[in-house]
């Protein structure tokens, strides 16, 4: 008669295993979940930060070719692809001697800041350059 309950109190532990087993793989499951979210926004964060220097780098090539005036400061709200984003252009000529004391006229530094929005969060971007202005 005293097999009976050794059976019984075995039965309660395997019972007990099992649902401590059960509870370590969910938690595992819960931070695996929880590190694929992270790596799924890690990589929507890059692919808009390459979005966003493709565009700085098109606008300085741009500016450069000539096809861009760089009078005075400009914002533009851009659309299609860039949709939700703003461009700041801000020219300021450069004012600098050369060895000689003499001063280096036609060079301008070009600042171009962009600025969005994702998820109620600002984010920015600075290209900084300088560009001999063509002429036509």
């Amino acid at each position: 008669m005293k097999r009976q309950p050794d059976i019984e109190n075995r039965s309660g532990i395997i019972l007990l295993e099992a649902m401590l087993a059960v509870a370590i793989f969910a938690i595992a499951v819960l931070a695996l979940g929880q590190c694929m979210q992270q790596c799924i926004q890690a990589e929507a964060m890059k692919e808009e930060d390459a979005h966003a220097r493709r565009l700085l780098e098109n606008r300085m090539v741009e500016i450069e070719a000539g096809e861009q005036p760089i009078n005075e400061t400009k914002r533009e709200e851009l659309k299609g692809d860039y949709a939700g984003m703003t461009l700041i252009t801000t020219p300021v000529q450069v004012k600098a001697k050369n060895e000689d004391d003499n001063d280096i006229v036609g060079i301008v530094d070009i600042t171009l800041d962009l600025e969005w929005t994702t998820n109620s969060v600002p984010h920015s971007k600075t290209l900084e350059f300088y560009v001999t202005p063509r002429t036509h």
